[in-house]
This record gives structure tokens, sequence and C-alpha cells, in this order.
């Protein structure tokens, strides 16, 4: 059954030796540091080995510049046969720079979909600075993906708190498609509770294995929020095989697995 992989992202050097994944690579065991860039070849043969089709690949920006630049990404897309899509960053320091950059990379660069990570900035959803990209996504007819639930790298935790901030902004906003990546937990609940409330609001699985998802998620997966959630891996923190190895413990029925892992995100990012 084909894959979609809704959060990953090809590391430059300035991402995957940055400081902050200190923490990353003492939980993994992997502390040492990447002396050459991975090529992009490797990605595209683990993204291939669990039959994964489309890869929706991120720039990172933060406040002391671009970790993964937009045009950086264009270059990864154009070496993966057509394997990667593009996932926008963007400066939030200058909101009105960030939204030309933005539709560059969404109308020149064909990127799918913005992405911010609130506490690489330490500023939650709800802050300002993000409303006019919010207001541009809209425009541009494209999602606004972010994280939720806890921070494993070293940064502050409380910007991916659901409620009050992702619920807020989908009430501000209830034309933006907005994608939460990382579950939510220790806020699970509250994660589903929002995807409940608010139609254009969904949730992706990325940096959990497939039987490290919460209890509730699984239950909401198999029932009401078949058509909310939507499988991410945070590659390559997380391989796409080793992510989907224990997915059939999950009792999914033959829909809802076909949802989870292409369906949902080949609709709400149309793909």
């Amino acid at each position: 059954m084909p894959v979609i992989d809704a959060w990953m992202q090809h590391p430059t050097l300035r991402h995957s030796n940055h400081e902050m994944f200190d923490s990353l690579r003492r939980w993994t065991g992997r502390r040492e540091l990447f002396e050459e860039s991975l090529p992009v070849e490797m990605t595209v043969a683990a993204l291939k080995a669990a039959d994964v089709e489309i890869g929706l690949s991120a720039a990172w920006y933060g406040p002391q510049g671009a970790l993964i630049s937009n045009d950086e990404v264009a270059g990864f897309v154009a070496q993966s046969d057509g394997l990667l899509r593009g996932v926008a960053g963007a400066d939030l320091a200058h909101p009105v720079r960030a939204v030309r950059e933005l539709r560059r990379a969404v109308e020149e660069l064909g990127f799918v979909a913005l992405r911010i990570v609130p506490w690489l900035w330490g500023l939650p959803p709800t802050d300002r600075l993000y409303y006019p990209l919010y207001a541009a996504c809209v425009e541009l007819g494209v999602p606004f993906c972010t994280q939720v639930g806890h921070t494993g790298p070293l940064g502050p935790s409380e910007t991916g708190r659901p409620i009050p901030y992702i619920d807020q902004v989908a009430l501000d906003f209830p034309e933006l498609t907005i994608v939460c990546g990382h579950i939510g937990y220790p806020w699970t609940t509250e994660m589903i509770a929002v995807a409940d409330k608010h139609a254009n609001v969904y949730i992706d699985t990325s940096a959990y294995t497939a039987r490290r998802y919460p209890t509730d998620l699984v239950e909401y997966l198999r029932g009401r929020g078949r058509r909310r959630v939507m499988f991410g891996t945070n590659y390559p923190m997380i391989l796409p095989s080793q992510a989907l190895e224990h997915l059939e413990q999950l009792g999914l029925d033959e829909e809802t697995h076909e949802l989870f892992l292409a369906g949902n995100a080949r609709r709400v990012f149309a793909l």
C-alpha cells in the first residue's frame, strides 16, 4: 500500500549538527556529529524501502537564520526523482518578507505547505507574527503545518500546547488548514479535542513509531478520527521502515489503513 510521509526533512549539516539536538543524540545513542552532508540518494532509498511514494520535505527557519533554506529544499526535491515535495519555512521576525517568500515558494518552487516550529522561535502559534502567514496560506490554498506536544530538542515545550494555541488559531482562521505534527503528547487528548472541534485541523504521527502511539490516538484513528490522522516520521530521526514496523498491531481496517498511510495526506495537501 502506498505511503505519504507528512513530516520529514532532508537535513543540512547546519540542521543535523545543531546543539539543540544534543538531547536527541543522547536518547538515540548517536552522539557523534555528521562530517558530511547526507546524500539525497540515501533519503530516497530510505523512503522507497518503506514504499513511501511522497515525502513532504520541509525547510527550517529560526531566529538565527535558515537551518534548511527553501532553496536548499528545492534543490533536494529536484534530485529526488519526484519522491520529495517541498514544504516552505519562513522567517517570523520579518513578516512582510516572510509572506513574499512563502508566495515564491508556492508559486515558483511548487511547494505544497508552510511549516513553522514554534519552540524554535519561542513563540506560540497565536503570536501576531504568524498571522500574516496564516492569511497568505488561505489565499494560496496551502496548509499550515506545526509542532504540537512536548519538545524533544532543547527548547521550550509550552508553545506546543494544542489548547489554547491551535484552538485559538483555528477560531481566528476557520478557512486555514492546520496539520499538527508529533501527536501532541502529553496533551494528546487536547489535540484530539481540537481536531474534533475544528473541521480543518489534522494530526500527524511524526516522531513516533506505531507501537508508541498513545492509546487515545489509536482509538481515535480507528473510529471518528480516521479522516483526521495521517502518517509522518520526522525522518531522519526515525526511518519510515521503523515507524511502520508495528502498524499491523493497531488493528486498522483496510479503509482506515489507506486513509492513514496516504489518503488523508493526499487530500489535505492536494497531492
